[in-house]
């Protein structure tokens, strides 16, 4: 039930959470990357892509 819920809620201690350092998975690309892009559009290149998993 809801209340249950709550209970586990309020007793939930959150000084045993380990601390954990964020890695963006989709960062924006860079003004570099971007500029490179259009080069690449513009002179008929294909444009390359890095994968990251």
């Amino acid at each position: 039930s809801d209340k249950s819920n709550m209970d586990e809620i309020e007793k939930f201690n959150k000084s045993k959470l380990k601390k954990t350092e964020m890695q963006e998975k989709n960062p924006q690309p860079s003004k570099e990357w971007i500029e490179q892009e259009k080069q690449a559009a513009e002179s008929g290149r294909a444009a390359t892509y890095t994968l990251v998993c």
